[in-house]
Parts: structure tokens; C-alpha cells; sequence
């Protein structure tokens, strides 16, 4: 790869950290983007992790975990962020371009994968904002499909515009080679909005206790640890509360040394 600048800075690989090129960028709207970026060849992750991207500064390189979005077996590596004005790292990798070259980690990791949880039937992914990014990945993975009856991935936003990757989920990922005939029996896609007109409004804790998230799907309206597996990714106040009220019904928190019935990501960007 030939060297390029970013903003003055030339990027050079170190130990800990590969230089890579920006694919193509995708803004949903003013706050909200997606992009991706070359893997390199001896790149391996499970579904769900997440990866230290970064730009360079005067010093040393800022870098934020990101959650990846792209399957375990794409050849490039995706990613959802929001744009914060003044965010140390966000409000620069907003400008990014195709052709740009950023940092990425040589380590991914984290507890939101298949081998932090038992064995359950149903699988229940809940996300907020960006918190959708991990799920994208898992969702594509035929692995998942393998290991539970059924998949229901949430996705709580203020507006309709920050439905990221809403028109692939509503298909049921069709025209995906991998997963789309399992997909199709076994995946169930619920958005809500909680700011706009919206076929499902409200917060996920309120769909949940009415029972509007189980409409469509299999067993119970209501969240079972005999059989239900649940895996938590957005904003810190949604996690706190679900991993709260979960804990209060009986679920153990899992992680990759002990497998329980539910995992969160503590990773955050700015």
C-alpha cells in the first residue's frame, strides 16, 4: 500500500496497530455513518467483537473501540459511528474518505460472541444507536442460526433516519449466500422509535413488559432464563437498567472464561 497522508500525518504501522484504506463511507444522516475499511489477510475475529481504530496526532495515535459490523468472513471490515462535534476522535473520522488510511488494532476481542452464553433456544439481541454495529455481524453468521431456534434483534432510536441497515434486517437478509434461508425462518427484526411516528415506538423496557417485542415470535411473552439468551449493547443507561432488572429475574451474566444467560459490551466510542 502506498503511503498517504491524513490531515498532515503520515500513518505508519507499529507492532499493535496495521495501516489500512478506507473502502467507502456511507452517511445516513448529519449524526449518523458507516464505513469500511481493507482486512488484512491474518485478521481473525468472532462475530461480535470489537477493534481499536484510530487517526494519527502530533504524539501518538487516537484510537476508540469499535464494534465490527461486517460478517466473519467479508473481506473488508465494517463499522457504525456517530458524529460528535467535538468528540477527540469522531468529529475527524467523520471526514474520512475513500482512499484515506486509518489505524486498526491487531487484537479484536470482547464478551458479545456465541461462547460467552449457554445454550438456549432463543436469542435476544438489544441494542440502542450504535449498539446495533455487533449485531449486524452476528446476525450474518451462520453459526448463530446453528446454535439457536431463534434470533430477534431490537434496535431503540429517537428517529427513523438512525434505522441503520434497516432496508437488509426488514428482507430478513435476503441475498445473503450464507444465512438467508435460515434467516428467514429463524430471524426476527424489531426496530422502534422513541421521538417519532413509527410503526413500534417506545423504549425496549416498555415493549418488553407489554409483551409487543414477543408479537411474532415463538414461547413466551416474557423473557425466560430456562431458555432465553440475551445480549445488551448501546448506551450506558440501558445497559445499567437491563443488566438490573435481568439480574432481578434470574439471569447470570456470562463472559468468555464462564458462559451465562446474558452478556454486555462495556467498550464505548466517544
Amino acid at each position: 500500500m502506498n503511503d498517504m497522508t491524513h490531515q498532515g500525518f503520515t500513518l505508519e504501522p507499529t507492532g499493535a496497530l496495521s495501516v489500512e484504506e478506507v473502502r467507502w463511507v456511507r452517511h445516513w444522516n448529519e449524526h449518523l455513518f458507516s464505513f469500511a475499511i481493507t482486512r488484512p489477510p491474518s485478521f481473525r475475529f468472532r462475530s461480535g467483537e470489537f477493534v481499536m481504530i484510530g487517526l494519527p496526532t502530533e504524539t501518538r495515535p487516537l484510537l476508540r473501540a469499535y464494534s465490527i459490523a461486517s460478517a466473519s468472513y467479508a473481506d473488508e471490515l465494517e463499522f457504525l459511528s456517530i458524529k460528535v462535534p467535538d468528540g477527540p476522535l469522531t468529529s475527524r473520522l467523520c471526514r474520512i474518505e475513500a482512499g484515506q488510511q486509518i489505524y486498526l488494532g491487531r487484537k479484536p476481542t470482547g464478551t458479545l460472541v456465541a461462547d460467552a452464553l449457554n445454550p438456549g433456544s432463543r436469542l435476544f439481541l438489544l441494542s440502542t444507536g450504535t449498539g446495533l454495529a455487533p449485531f449486524v455481524s452476528l446476525v450474518r453468521d451462520p453459526d448463530i442460526y446453528d446454535r439457536f431456534g431463534q434470533i430477534i434483534l431490537v434496535h431503540s432510536v429517537r428517529r427513523v433516519a438512525d434505522l441503520a441497515w434497516r432496508e437488509a434486517l426488514e428482507s430478513q437478509l435476503a441475498g445473503d449466500p450464507l444465512v438467508q434461508d435460515q434467516a428467514l425462518l429463524q430471524f426476527h427484526y424489531h426496530p422502534t422509535v422513541t421521538r417519532e411516528p413509527f410503526r413500534s415506538t417506545g423504549r425496549i423496557g416498555t415493549l418488553i413488559d407489554s409483551g409487543a417485542l414477543f408479537e411474532g415470535v415463538s414461547g413466551p411473552a416474557r423473557l425466560d432464563p430456562a431458555t432465553d439468551r440475551i445480549m445488551l449493547c448501546g448506551s450506558m443507561d440501558m445497559i445499567r437498567e437491563f443488566a438490573a432488572r435481568l439480574d432481578g429475574m434470574g439471569f447470570a451474566e456470562g463472559s468468555n472464561a464462564k458462559p451465562g444467560d446474558y452478556v454486555i459490551e462495556r467498550a464505548f466510542v466517544d
